[in-house]
């Protein structure tokens, strides 16, 4: 896990061109385009920065989910994994966004903490670390969600693929290969194939890659002890699986494997692979 985001490709904002800077009002405004026509076709500023993006070349499906009755409803707390914690990242170290319906998801990207899940969640909550992943998986399995999956959390220091993929943070050290538990490759591996099966996306390696791995980057997790073999085993085997029905119970966690209660501010800084 490294401070990964804002500083490194992705500005906390929407894409604007080739500029990269946002227009300003009264800037571009096409010459037969006046306040009133934008109030008759839709009522409200909303309209108008959705008309204005598209004279300024914008993307519709970037926009149009933003106007008041096309966002998706949320409920508080939701998670998209079946079973996880929710434990809210910093709104600083993600963008609110309505994936996949403006950007398409298409990638899963594994991370390792170098260090517990207690620092990772401390991190992921504080405002200035600028970086979080949308899940935390501990190395009995328990599944933290910190981002909602329609959003596009700051964890693999690359735009493009931060706004395409779900981020997916390990407990553990990249030198240590005791870290990757049979029970924390498990979990991990139900979440990978329901992102898989959710998106319609392979399980293949051109799909599902390590922060290492992506373009730009110069980290290395999850490193050399990752089976990946394994791992993609598990994921596929998963997605022949009959997926369990809407609503049904989540699985037992074992007795004292709950999550520990987290106290902003005590965990260590994470350290970088």
């Amino acid at each position: 896990m490294e401070r990964m985001g804002k500083r490194d490709g992705d500005s906390g904002g929407e894409s604007t061109g080739e500029s990269g800077g946002e227009q300003r009002e009264g800037q571009g405004a096409r010459p037969g385009l006046t306040r009133r026509r934008a109030l008759w076709i839709g009522g409200g500023g909303a309209v108008a920065a959705g008309v204005a993006a598209l004279v300024a070349g914008g993307e519709p499906a970037r926009w149009w989910w933003r106007l008041p009755w096309n966002e998706k409803p949320r409920t508080a707390g939701a998670v998209d994994f079946r079973g996880a914690q929710w434990v809210a990242a910093s709104p600083e170290n993600y963008r609110r966004a309505d994936r996949p319906a403006d950007y398409g998801i298409d990638r899963v990207v594994i991370h390792v903490v170098q260090g517990s899940y207690a620092t990772a969640l401390d991190v992921f909550r504080n405002p200035f670390h600028e970086a979080a992943a949308h899940y935390v998986i501990r190395k009995d399995g328990h599944v933290a969600q910190t981002v909602r999956e329609l959003d596009v959390a700051f964890h693999a220091g690359n735009r493009g693929y931060n706004e395409r993929s779900v981020g997916i943070e390990h407990e553990g050290y990249v030198d240590r290969p005791e870290s990757f538990t049979a029970a924390m490759y498990a979990s991990s591996a139900r979440l990978t194939a329901g992102i898989c099966r959710r998106y319609g996306f392979p399980a293949d390696r051109e799909h599902i890659v390590g922060h290492g791995e992506v373009p730009g980057t110069d980290h290395t997790d999850p490193g050399k002890h990752w089976d990946w073999d394994r791992y993609l085993g598990l994921v596929r085997a998963e997605l022949h699986r009959r997926p369990e029905p809407a609503g049904s119970a989540p699985p037992a966690q074992a007795p004292g494997s709950g999550p520990p209660a987290q106290t902003p501010g005590s965990a260590p800084p994470a350290r970088t692979p």
